[in-house]
């Protein structure tokens, strides 16, 4: 580690009251503060019971200290845990006293940050913390633990050493620019292409899961003026969490809310009614309902069961684009008869609850095949991976194309972009001001 770094200190557990607090130290004057602190030589991995001094000869609380030695430990510097009894007050006393002793408050994430910068963890095992932290359910804590474990790190690596060797391939044939592609391993450059493109397309599939599973499936609520997309939002979120008129065009602005599905996050976002026309707030409203389909997982489109025909041709080309559509017939208690069941199709009435059940019970599975499967495969990823993987598929195909036209030059530098784009999911490659984004999410002590 760097010998000049500061030693940083900070509440590694939640806010609040507890049995047990802990005070972590972290850097090179960790062990030495420790020690100070606890007015006793501490061994490396080893706990010791210890009065934590207040330096007027007074004692804060006592408990157990353990120092692990750098580069065994977590952030690969020399660290020291503090377990006191989980009084705010009295760890925030200790904080104190530490920082009495030399050392710094640390910022949010910074301790898996240095554990980033000392190869301890790379930058997608990084971030799964967080996301083992925030999981909200047993499926997403698995998830998460095997994005910790490397699930996802791995693939990433195995993808960019094939790119790598592919692109040494192509820069080696450029020594040869008299000789045809065909005689330098032409075919079989292509073969291990086409395989790695397989690969990375495998991987995005995955990783697009894992960011569903991470983040929650985007449902979109859209339709026509007065087909009730807001009296089912409240319906299913369970409360009055939109304003509901008889008035067309009484939404205006796009309004979230989240609920839970049997583990599958849905964020249900609740649009102005689509139609020709209206005033100029209603159009911003209709422009960004257009906008949030463009990035939705899911479209609910509701429709007046009355008249369905004419609410799906209102809004079928603005659903055309989104991965999955579910038609919701909605004011079903007005209507006297409806025909039989269709597979993309549930009637509802968001006034009376009738076809709720249903509803709720076709959202579950559409949640759950939408992340996949439950299985051992299963890893946590983040909007910025599945970007950087479609940026890498993006730049694959220039690569084939440039190789189809045998412009080596250009197919290596598209390989080498790729190759790049990979490792700015591990961290192999990227900016220092992407790593204070990532790790400024964190919580402190963390």
């Amino acid at each position: 580690m760097p010998p000049d770094r500061d030693t940083i200190v900070a509440i590694a557990t939640a806010p609040g009251a507890g049995g047990v607090g802990i005070v972590r130290l972290s850097g090179p004057r960790a062990h030495a503060i420790g020690e100070a602190v606890c007015a006793r030589a501490l061994a490396s991995r080893r706990a010791h019971y210890a009065r934590f001094g207040d330096g007027d000869g007074g004692t804060l609380d006592d408990g157990i200290a353990l120092y692990f030695a750098a580069p065994a430990s977590f952030t690969g510097e020399d660290v020291v845990e503090l377990q006191a009894h989980g009084g705010p007050a009295v760890l925030q006393a200790l904080v104190a006293r530490c920082v009495a002793l030399g050392a710094r408050r640390a910022r949010p994430g910074e301790f898996s940050e240095r554990a980033f910068l000392e190869g301890k963890l790379d930058l997608a095992q990084a971030e799964a913390i967080a996301d083992l932290i925030a999981a909200g359910d047993a499926r997403a804590a698995r998830a998460a633990r095997r994005a910790l474990d490397g699930a996802f790190s791995d693939r990433v690596d195995a993808l960019a050493d094939a790119l790598l060797a592919i692109r040494i391939h192509v820069e080696a044939a450029i020594d040869f620019a008299d000789e045809p592609l065909e005689t330098l391993g032409g075919a079989q450059l292509r073969v291990r292409l086409d395989d790695a493109t397989r690969d990375l397309d495998a991987l995005l599939h995955a990783a697009e899961r894992g960011r569903r599973l991470r983040d929650g499936l985007h449902a979109v609520l859209v339709g026509p003026p007065n087909a009730g997309k807001s009296s089912l939002l409240n319906a299913l979120a369970g409360r009055e969490r939109a304003i509901v008129t008889d008035i067309a065009g009484t939404t205006r602005d796009l309004l979230h809310e989240t609920v839970r599905i049997d583990g599958v996050e849905l964020t249900l976002v609740d649009t102005a009614g689509l139609r020709d026309g209206g005033d100029a707030i209603e159009r911003e409203g209709m422009r960004r309902a257009q906008a949030e389909l463009g990035r939705a997982d899911l479209a609910i489109a509701i429709v007046d069961a009355r008249d369905p025909a004419a609410g799906r041709a209102a809004v079928a080309d603005a659903v055309a684009g989104v991965p999955t559509v579910l038609w919701v017939h909605n004011k079903s208690d007005l209507v006297v008869a409806t025909p039989g069941a269709e597979p993309d199709r549930v009637d509802v009435s968001a006034r009376t609850g009738a076809g709720l059940d249903a509803l709720h019970a076709r959202l579950h599975a559409l949640a759950h095949a939408d992340v996949g499967a439950e299985g051992s495969g299963e890893f946590t990823a983040r909007a910025r991976h599945v970007e950087a993987l479609a940026a890498t598929a993006a730049l694959l195909a220039e690569a084939r194309a440039q190789l189809d036209h045998d412009a080596l030059d250009l197919a290596a530098e598209a390989l080498r972009r790729a190759h790049d784009a990979l490792g700015t999911i591990t961290g192999h490659v990227g900016a220092d001001d992407l790593l204070g984004h990532i790790f400024a999410s964190f919580c402190i002590g963390k």
